[in-house]
């Protein structure tokens, strides 16, 4: 295999010279459904109570609560027999119960579309790095591509109240779009670049991703394409992009396959399986994430495609694997640890300072030209 080769794709602009937002969707409110009740005392969340503290401190339990907050007024040989008690019952404070207390929080929630995505993991432990460095306490969940998960997701923050929220997406549902408008807390949005975010944003052109790969199939000379990706989505962004790329540049898009779940490089081989066997001709397909991309190229080779000769892979993402698995794999993609490092900061800004320099950031995207090409 040859040394890889890699270019920015500076500007993202279009023939106007205008950049290409993505036109994301917008989904009216409609009926919601109740949340599950949380809990608020956060007593399950802790082995020692502060009762068992005080306890052995000899002390009421106000003057626990008092001594691990404001020190300062507690006297130094009652704040001594505290610390001691603490050290020996390994009591830790709930972050979640003390917001619900005092209204403040130092925790930044963050919900992953999928955890099984290298690139939201990159991400996301960039983020953390700088906001736990900072003294905040980073936590994760998953969305899973999911409109009632990401609503049950958006629903609990009323009770958390955190300091702030990330998200590896933007958010579609007008009504999850106010309830996080009204947290009155700063909202990060990433990995699209709408021309609306809710608050603040690190992304790029989902859009311009799909004019881009098939430019670089235009270029390894292959006529006749087609797409596997996600349903909605980026999935759905990507792929409009894309035909519009084959449009301008004379390809032949041959055909699709489209999945609602994306879990692995399994869901790769069986969507390729599926666009082959509905008896579409195609010499070269553009896969909307590496996973799907990764899976294709093991299917392709199964089926003793020759690679790529006489049938090309590009994926989206730019995971490790892709410049280990033969013949490597060609993608356009970002620095999603660059992505996680720049919202951050941009968060811990508006958490220390109460402002950002700039609340929209773009990123360049980066097309890889490996072997399968």
């Amino acid at each position: 295999m040859g040394q890889d080769r890699a270019h920015m794709a500076n500007g993202a602009a279009n023939e106007t010279g205008s950049f290409i937002y993505d036109e994301v969707v917008r989904i009216p409110a409609g009926p919601q459904k109740a949340a599950p009740g949380l809990a608020e005392d956060g007593a399950s969340l802790e082995t020692a109570s502060i009762g068992d503290v005080a306890r052995l401190a000899g002390v009421a339990p106000i003057t626990v609560s008092r001594a691990l907050r404001n020190p300062d007024k507690v006297s130094a040989e009652k704040r001594s027999r505290i610390q001691a008690a603490v050290e020996r019952t390994g009591y830790r404070v709930n972050p979640f119960a003390s917001a619900l207390r005092s209204g403040r929080s130092n925790v930044v929630m963050a919900f992953a579309s999928n955890m099984f995505s290298e690139q939201f993991a990159l991400a996301l432990h960039a983020c953390a790095n700088v906001l736990e460095e900072a003294g905040y306490l980073f936590l994760v969940g998953q969305t899973s591509y999911s409109y009632d998960r990401e609503t049950a997701a958006i629903r609990s923050l009323q009770a958390l109240k955190p300091a702030a929220v990330m998200f590896t997406g933007v958010i579609e549902l007008e009504q999850n779009r106010e309830t996080l408008r009204n947290l009155g807390i700063p909202i990060m949005e990433t990995w699209a670049f709408p021309r609306d975010p809710i608050d603040m944003l690190v992304g790029f052109s989902n859009t311009e991703a799909g004019r881009l790969a098939a430019e670089a199939l235009a270029e390894g000379g292959y006529k006749k394409v087609g797409f596997i990706g996600r349903r909605g989505g980026r999935g759905a962004l990507r792929l409009k992009g894309f035909r519009d790329g084959c449009r301008d540049l004379g390809l032949e898009f041959v055909g699709e396959f489209l999945s609602d779940e994306v879990v692995g490089p399994s869901d790769g081989r069986r969507c390729l399986s599926a666009l082959l066997e509905s008896g579409a001709s195609v010499d070269a397909v553009f896969c909307a994430n590496d996973l799907l991309a990764l899976g294709t190229l093991m299917e392709a080779r199964r089926r003793k495609r020759s690679i790529p000769e006489d049938f090309g892979v590009i994926g989206f993402g730019e995971s490790d694997i892709a410049a280990e698995i033969p013949p490597g794999l060609t993608t356009v993609g970002i620095d999603s640890a660059q992505l996680g490092r720049i919202a951050g900061e941009m968060l811990l800004d508006r958490l220390s300072k109460g402002e950002v320099a700039a609340p929209i950031r773009r990123l360049d995207l980066l097309v890889t030209h490996r072997g399968s090409i």
